[in-house]
């Protein structure tokens, strides 16, 4: 016994008065594991699937990351107290430091609270499609400081929070599962509206992701230039590969187009030349 409290008491570091002995790393320790476990036995509680499925997964993710967070900051004040670090006259000490730090790393304390009012606001969670400057991404990881995104050409890419606080972004998600999407084409004066207007609806009913069969809807537009401009509309739940499902109904549509001898113009331009002008050009020519 005696053997442990002298190993326990043994002095590893001393800095002035503050001295690390074996038994000070065996309670950082303990704290540590502590802290782990803890949120081990939170992390399970809120994605264990109940019966009521009162939080989903974006809102427990956003939930557990709150949590983690706050624990280890408390962790971190036990630990230094450990040692003997007096939590509250280090901050007070640091203060003016704090505001020098702070002004160098402005940024970087803007994503982190962009990172905070993304985790409790909860307005964006995992799985959420996003539409940022241009790029559709999906979240993957909503962290303090920056969140992970897949873009639809499978590639990870970093976004600082602060862009998705500060800037426009369309939740395509935010509301509900399924989306509506539109695609236009334009015909020849000469075709059967009907037709076309069949033809189309048919086209976006005949893809396996289009769902709500009964909402597809084809319209005509507007009279251009060269066509008749038509729009058909339809709800997706492939939002993040929505790209691919518009290229397949068009493939289709084309096909259909080609079977009924709908032909899609090439833009037109006609050209009137005024009498006076023909004869001043013929005069030039002679």
């Amino acid at each position: 016994m005696e053997t442990i409290i002298k190993t326990l008491e043994f002095e590893l570091l001393s800095i002035g008065e503050y001295k690390i002995r074996v038994y000070t790393l065996v309670i950082i320790l303990l704290i540590s594991v502590l802290t782990k476990t803890i949120l081990w036995f939170i992390k399970k509680a809120l994605f264990r699937k109940n019966k009521n499925k009162k939080l989903d997964v974006g809102s427990a993710y956003a939930l557990y990351q709150i949590i983690k967070y706050i624990m280890w900051v408390i962790a971190f004040a036990f630990m230094l107290e450990t040692i003997g670090i007096k939590v509250t006259v280090l901050i007070a000490g640091s203060a003016a430091l704090l505001v020098g730090v702070g002004l160098g790393l402005q940024q970087t304390f803007n994503d982190v609270i962009s990172g905070i009012i993304l985790l409790s606001e909860r307005s964006i969670k995992i799985d959420d499609i996003l539409e940022i400057d241009g790029d559709i991404v999906k979240i993957q990881d909503i962290g303090l400081r920056t969140s992970k995104a897949l873009n639809t050409d499978d590639i990870s890419i970093i976004i600082p929070n602060s862009l998705i606080t500060t800037n426009k972004v369309i939740n395509w998600s935010h509301q509900s599962a399924r989306t509506r999407f539109r695609i236009d084409v334009g015909v020849s004066y000469n075709s059967d509206v009907d037709l076309v207007i069949k033809i189309l609806e048919e086209s976006a009913q005949s893809h396996p992701d289009v769902s709500h069969m009964a909402s597809v809807e084809a319209r005509l537009v507007n009279f251009g230039n060269s066509s008749i401009d038509f729009q058909v509309l339809f709800f997706s739940k492939n939002i993040f590969r929505i790209n691919k499902v518009k290229s397949d109904i068009r493939i289709i549509i084309n096909k259909k187009f080609a079977e009924n001898k709908i032909t899609i113009p090439y833009p037109q331009m006609d050209l009137h030349l005024k009498s006076n002008h023909t004869e001043l050009l013929k005069k030039n020519k002679s």
